[in-house]
């Protein structure tokens, strides 16, 4: 009689396994570093578990790499430039992405030269080397950046180059500037022994460049048949931005846990660029984290047809879906 109970219990526990986690893996545009560490905060402090997340994250090689990922379905959310998103969307009609919830509100799209090559102001571009990787988010909005500061793109010489060394080239002298994001390039160079002083960062949304940044993206298949657990993975990343803002030294913990090579100084000082820079903006403080202005992203469409020829006419709700959005007051980030 007690084996047959034991037994029947058995067969109960198999059946019935506790608190099964749902796969979530997301491919980020970048490498593990200070900006990536909220999401690691979210996983180490059970922000995503709580939503019954399983959440793994894959380092990504630029934001036009993220965005097939998820359009392809091998995964279900990444992050990337929504403006590289609006283009890739005109190119290829009905794929299953969107942006979902906006983390850059202001982008950290930046070209980044040395004031001892002369480079100061986006003038100076024109008779030197700019160095830009294909895959940079920064360099897909360089026209813009271009068209609004009346440069002469035939004077400038634009060398492709890689992510590894595009810093390192300019550190060398061998271009005269870069693109890339502020706080990505600004810090690599100073780590590889640029003196602060001698660095220009002329971000674009500083000098016309009206768009926004990066973005949550989502195969659009896939949160249509799993809602909740896309507003649930929202929920997390929102709580994982707060507590980096609260702490981020701790954040940095998580994120030397996946990436011990990194120097914890440098990348505390990455990721609080990025917050006070691109993520905790004005629009942000008032109206919470992840949507976007309508007007504003119209103007933006409006400026990227400037130097863009879209196929069709672009449709805003196709390219941001805010509908999977957390309600209530989780995305009211706050300084502290």
């Amino acid at each position: 009689m007690m084996l047959r109970s034991l037994c029947a219990a058995a067969v109960l526990g198999l059946a019935a396994p506790a608190f099964a986690q749902t796969a979530m893996p997301f491919a980020l545009d970048w490498k593990f570093e200070g900006p990536s560490a909220p999401y690691f905060v979210a996983i180490d402090n059970g922000y995503f578990s709580e939503e019954g997340l399983d959440v793994t994250i894959e380092e990504g090689a630029g934001s036009l790499a993220a965005i097939p990922k998820v359009a392809t379905g091998a995964f279900p959310v990444g992050f990337a430039d929504i403006n590289s998103v609006i283009r890739f969307l005109d190119q290829n009609p009905g794929a299953p992405v969107a942006a979902i919830m906006m983390v850059y509100d202001k982008p950290p799209f930046a070209v980044v030269g040395r004031a001892s090559q002369g480079i100061t102001t986006p003038a100076d571009l024109e008779g030197r080397i700019l160095g830009a990787p294909p895959p940079d988010g920064a360099w897909a909005q360089f026209p813009i950046f271009a068209a609004e500061n009346d440069l002469d793109v035939s004077a400038i010489t634009v060398e492709p180059v890689g992510f590894p060394t595009r810093e390192p080239m300019l550190a060398q002298g061998e271009v005269d500037a870069v693109t890339g994001f502020s706080f990505s390039s600004t810090l690599n160079l100073i780590r590889l022994g640029v003196e602060e002083e001698d660095l220009s960062v002329l971000l674009m949304a500083d000098y016309g460049v009206e768009l926004y940044g990066n973005a949550i993206i989502v195969n659009t298949d896939y949160a249509s048949e799993n809602p909740e657990e896309i507003t649930g993975f929202l929920t997390g990343v929102a709580r994982g931005w707060q507590s980096a803002i609260d702490d981020p030294a701790a954040a940095i913990v998580s994120l030397l846990e996946r990436n011990p090579a990194a120097d914890p100084d440098l990348e505390e000082r990455r990721l609080q660029l990025a917050i006070n820079d691109n993520v905790l903006t004005g629009y942000v403080a008032a109206n919470g984290m992840g949507g976007i202005d309508a007007d504003r992203f119209a103007a933006a469409l409006e400026q990227t047809a400037t130097v863009y020829e879209f196929a069709s006419e672009p449709d805003a709700s196709v390219i941001f879906d805010g509908s999977y959005l957390p309600e209530g007051d989780v995305l009211m980030l706050s300084a502290e």
